[in-house]
């Protein structure tokens, strides 16, 4: 089994990994973040890869993020786990907290956040942007760690990379979502057309900046952040551990593209069909 995992703000590598080596890629999107880190870890290929680059030289807007799923496509994961700071906008998600994300708004601006156009057209369902069958499994990894955890939320992504301001935090409040981040979109609907089950955990680091008193600082930030990753490393050990073939294959990402490239095939280019060459080759 081959999974990937996509790393945040702080989270750079994985404990336990064996064989460790590391591999470059090319895609028709361009480089990757980085090279991706691969290692044995209880028998599976795990594929790691810092969203941010090491040294975390991207912003969240100039994430490469097209090429890093297309990436993970070439090295045929099986599943992506995402891993990402957050800040909280409800109070019983305290900062040290862990939210499955099962929900997204998307308040983002700047960034291509589809494999297609350009030629051929493909509408995903989206209706359910997380894999339910992998999200339960990191939520019992979590209880099992005895790491504080709910097990749905709705992550909006803003575009950053400043922090909201009091009155967009207030009212993407009222909105009823649960946490907000800068990373998630467009990764998570990448991945989805590229037919890779993908969940996220979001590690809250703050309360934003609508709780009064409780303010966005850097130093906060990385006080609780450095608690998160050590209970990050600990989730993935388990979740990696744990994970079975037979588990997602009933994902209904898997099947994501079936009847939805609406490009009739004798418009599709050679060109078009080396570029998404992994992507559509069965379902054109």
């Amino acid at each position: 089994m081959k999974i990937g995992v996509i790393g945040g703000s702080g989270l750079y590598n994985i404990e336990g990994l064996t064989n460790v080596e590391e591999i470059s890629l090319e895609t028709p999107f361009g480089r990757p973040s980085d090279n991706y880190i691969h290692g044995k870890l209880a028998g599976k290929d795990v594929y790691f890869l810092p969203r941010h680059g090491r040294g975390h030289v991207y912003l969240p807007s100039e994430v490469p993020y097209r090429a890093n799923i297309y990436g993970f496509k070439m090295l045929g994961v099986d599943c992506i786990i995402s891993v990402s700071a957050v800040g909280s906008m409800k109070e019983e998600i305290r900062p040290g907290d862990f939210v499955i994300v099962t929900q997204y708004f998307d308040r983002t601006k700047n960034r291509p956040s589809t494999f297609f156009g350009n030629g051929i057209v493909a509408h995903v369902a989206f209706d359910k942007p997380t894999c339910e069958l992998l999200n339960e499994i990191i939520y019992n990894a979590c209880k099992e760690e005895g790491i504080p955890v709910h097990r749905e939320g709705t992550y909006i992504c803003i575009e950053g990379p400043q922090f909201s301001t009091k009155a967009e935090s207030k009212i993407y409040r009222s909105w009823g979502v649960d946490v907000i981040g800068m990373t998630n979109i467009p990764e998570a609907k990448l991945a989805r057309e590229a037919e890779i089950p993908y969940s996220a955990v979001a590690l809250a680091t703050d309360y934003d900046v609508w709780k009064e008193g409780e303010e966005v600082s850097v130093e906060k930030v990385l006080a609780t952040m450095a608690k998160n990753i050590e209970n990050a490393k600990k989730m993935l050990k388990r979740v990696i551990e744990t994970l079975k073939p037979e588990d997602l294959e009933n994902s209904p990402a898997r099947t994501a593209l079936v009847g939805a490239i609406q490009t009739k095939p004798e418009y599709i280019t050679d060109e078009i069909r080396k570029r998404l060459e992994l992507i559509i080759k069965d379902r054109v």
